[in-house]
């Protein structure tokens, strides 16, 4: 009876659910999501905060509960120094609040009940991330600061670096409505701290400028508009040009056309430079911004470190879950680990300043690019499909072959070396007393 009970309501779905637009609508409001199990099992660590829980998913969690009253800190802090009262950002932020919970998927029931302790978590969570952002970018901080065990020197040291690192994780995410209300709030005197100027414009870029200046301040910012969250203006940054530039290498060589084969595999960098390519690093680029041309390979320059792992790992389960973000960083990490078989891979880029390796051992640096794109998929219509035909091409011309066979061969191993030199000098006397036979004949 109730199998009868599921299939005449199927039926009535079908003949009377004919709009999708309002599931569509749905789907289009979600940003922040629950790394699921099949995903976590590669790397749990990275996913799970270690010191500080924003928004939902890890709130109230046993390990990071000492940070719940450096929150309180922080509200207070914050509203002392705007000197606006709290209920006036909680009349804000309940404008908005539907909003808040659509940005999560899936968002546990409770909270879609509890909205005072939704708003109460996001005040609490909001200014305690802007105080951070405030704090990482300040060039001198109060004077009541010296001793405070967040929001001084020692905790801009010691302690920021890990909250930062926990917030930019996918599953610790809030909306960034959060933060643009509460530099609403801001007096004129934070407005000249944070360099926002008088434009229409430039206010409603204030939170990404912001999230900016604190992760890469030397890099050259330009209008994002309106973005997600801090990972995801942190992933638009990594794309966007560090500067506007003029790109020379841009045009196509007709010795560099792409080749036929779309399942060549891309060799490692030592093979690639046995074939006669060479590596350079374009400071300016964006890691979206790879070129191939004239026997050139161009690459980023990438810092590696401790924070590198999780970062890129949350970044490429932002590109898989958010429909319609791009696979930029998927397609980066992909080609760097295509390259990188092993620590000479490494050590030659490693040489022509594409990498920076603040991690320790070449070997620690390929295992961690190998480790980053396992399980991943790769869109067939990639920006840097055309880049890995035009290299494949150039490596299955005769030449390049013939020239990575002899390397390859003769150049790799010491005593290959020695025997090829002895074997030309051998050669070499042979013909000299061949010639001196013969002139002594005559």
């Amino acid at each position: 009876m109730e199998d009868l009970n599921w299939v005449v309501q199927v039926d009535d779905e079908v003949k009377y659910t004919r709009d999708t637009s309002k599931e569509t609508k749905q789907w289009k409001k979600h940003s922040i999501y629950e790394v699921p199990a099949w995903v976590k099992d590669l790397n749990k660590k990275a996913y799970m905060p270690q010191t500080v829980s924003f928004g939902p998913y890890h709130h109230r969690e046993a390990p990071l509960q000492r940070m719940e009253e450096h929150k309180h800190r922080a509200l207070l802090r914050f509203f002392r120094r705007c000197g606006k009262p709290v209920q006036s950002f909680v009349d804000a932020l309940t404008k908005v609040v539907q909003d808040l919970k659509d940005s999560y998927e899936p968002l546990d029931p409770k909270w879609e009940k509890d909205t005072h302790g939704l708003l109460k978590m996001m005040t609490l969570d909001g200014c305690f991330m802007l105080e951070i952002l405030l704090a990482s970018t300040a060039n001198q901080l109060e004077d009541d600061d010296s001793k405070d065990p967040i929001f001084s020197k020692h905790g801009k040291l010691y302690i920021m670096p890990h909250i930062r690192r926990d917030m930019l994780m996918l599953e610790n995410q809030i909306p960034m409505q959060v933060l643009e209300l509460l530099l609403e709030l801001l007096p004129e005197v934070d407005e000249k701290r944070l360099d926002v100027k008088n434009h229409p414009v430039k206010k409603k870029e204030r939170a990404n400028e912001l999230i900016v200046k604190s992760w890469f301040p030397k890099a050259h910012y330009s209008e994002m508009g309106n973005c997600l969250h801090v990972l995801d203006v942190y992933r638009k940054i990594l794309l966007q040009p560090k500067e506007k530039q003029n790109n020379p290498g841009k045009e196509t060589h007709e010795t560099d056309k792409p080749s036929g084969d779309d399942d060549e595999i891309i060799r490692s960098a030592t093979e690639l430079n046995e074939a006669g390519i060479r590596f350079k690093a374009d400071k300016k680029a964006s890691l979206k911004d790879i070129t191939f041309n004239g026997g050139v390979l161009r690459l980023p320059l990438i810092v590696v470190d401790d924070a590198t792992e999780s970062i890129f790992l949350n970044l490429i389960a932002f590109e898989r879950f958010h429909v319609g973000a791009g696979n930029e960083i998927t397609s980066y990490i992909s080609f760097m680990d295509n390259i990188i078989d092993n620590e000479m891979d490494v050590a030659l880029l490693q040489s022509s300043e594409i990498i920076q390796n603040a991690i320790g051992s070449d070997k620690a640096v390929a295992k961690l690019f190998n480790s980053l794109s396992k399980d991943i998929t790769l869109d067939p219509e990639s920006s840097l499909d055309v880049v890995h035909k035009r290299v494949s091409g150039y490596c299955k011309k005769r030449l390049n072959r013939w020239r990575a066979n002899l390397i390859h061969t003769y150049f790799r191993n010491p005593w290959a070396i020695l025997s090829l030199i002895a074997a030309i000098f051998l050669f070499a006397l042979t013909i000299v007393q061949t010639i001196y036979t013969i002139l002594g004949v005559k």
